[in-house]
C-alpha cells in the first residue's frame, strides 16, 4: 500500500516531535494568568493537537474573549521558551531523509501558527526535508485542520491533481486519492484527510486517546516510527 504514496503530509505535534513539556507548561502559564491553577501537566495533554481557542473553550469553558486573552498569555511564554521544549521522535529524521531520497514530496500541515512551525523545524534541522510548510495564522485564521490540509495540498500537488481533489472535497465519493497521505496522531488529522478523500496514517505514539484513531477511520494505524516508515514505503 505504502508504495503508492508520492505526496506525504505530516502533522507536527505528536507526529514529528514530542512537544508535551512546552505546550503543557505554556497552557499552565496561561491558566495561571487567568486565575486558574493546574499543577498536573498530564491533565493538559488534550491541548496537544487542536487549535488553542477550541481547547480553552472545551476544557475550561472560556468564551471567545477569554480564549483570545489566554492565547496571548500562552504565546507570551511559547514564543520565547516553549517552542524549544520539544524533542524529535527517535528515528524520525532518518525516516524523512529516506522519504526525501526516494523522491517523495513532503509537507507539514499543522494547526500551530506557521511562524512557530517554521522556527521549530529550523531549530531541529528538519526544515530541509519539506517542500511545503503550512500552519495557521497568528490572527486565528486557517486554524481548522481541514483548512490547513487544503492549503498544504494546494502548494504541494500538481494543479490537475489538486483540482481533482477539490471537486470531490466534502462529498460522498468512491474515489480515493491514495497517492496522497496525511500522517497524524489525532482524529483531526484523520478527519482532515477524509474530507479530501486522501489516505490517512494514524500514529499511536502521539497523543490520541485510546481508540481515537480507529474510531476516526484511519486507513492505517502504527505504534512506532519504525512501523510508520514501513507503512509509507
Amino acid at each position: 500500500m505504502g508504495e503508492k504514496y508520492q505526496y506525504i503530509l505530516f502533522d507536527l505535534d505528536g507526529t514529528l516531535t514530542d512537544p508535551k513539556l512546552g505546550i503543557t507548561t505554556c497552557v499552565q502559564y496561561a491558566l495561571h494568568k487567568m486565575g486558574i491553577e493546574e499543577p498536573d501537566l498530564d491533565r493538559l495533554e488534550p491541548f496537544i493537537g487542536p487549535p488553542l481557542m477550541e481547547s480553552f473553550h472545551e476544557f475550561y469553558g472560556f468564551d471567545e474573549e477569554q480564549g483570545r486573552e489566554a492565547t496571548v498569555y500562552y504565546r507570551e511564554r511559547f514564543s520565547v521558551t516553549g517552542l524549544f521544549e520539544n524533542e524529535v521522535y527517535p528515528g524520525m529524521e532518518q525516516l524523512l531523509e529516506e522519504m526525501k531520497a526516494a523522491g517523495k514530496k513532503l509537507a507539514v500541515a499543522s494547526s500551530k501558527p506557521g511562524v512557530f512551525v517554521e522556527r521549530i523545524l529550523e531549530h531541529f534541522g528538519l526544515d530541509v526535508y519539506f517542500d511545503v510548510v503550512v500552519g495557521s495564522e497568528l490572527d486565528g485564521t486557517r486554524a481548522k485542520k481541514e483548512e490547513v490540509v487544503e492549503e498544504a495540498l494546494r502548494r504541494l500537488l500538481p494543479e490537475e491533481l489538486f483540482q481533482g481533489i477539490m471537486e470531490v472535497k466534502g462529498r460522498e465519493s468512491e474515489k480515493k486519492y491514495d497517492t496522497v497521505v496525511m500522517v497524524g496522531d489525532r482524529r483531526f488529522d484523520v478527519e482532515g484527510a477524509k474530507a479530501f478523500h486522501i489516505a490517512s496514517v494514524g500514529v499511536n505514539y502521539g497523543y490520541a486517546a485510546p481508540e481515537e484513531l480507529s474510531l476516526a477511520g484511519a486507513d492505517v494505524i502504527v505504534d512506532t516510527v519504525t512501523e510508520l516508515g514501513k507503512a509509507l514505503k
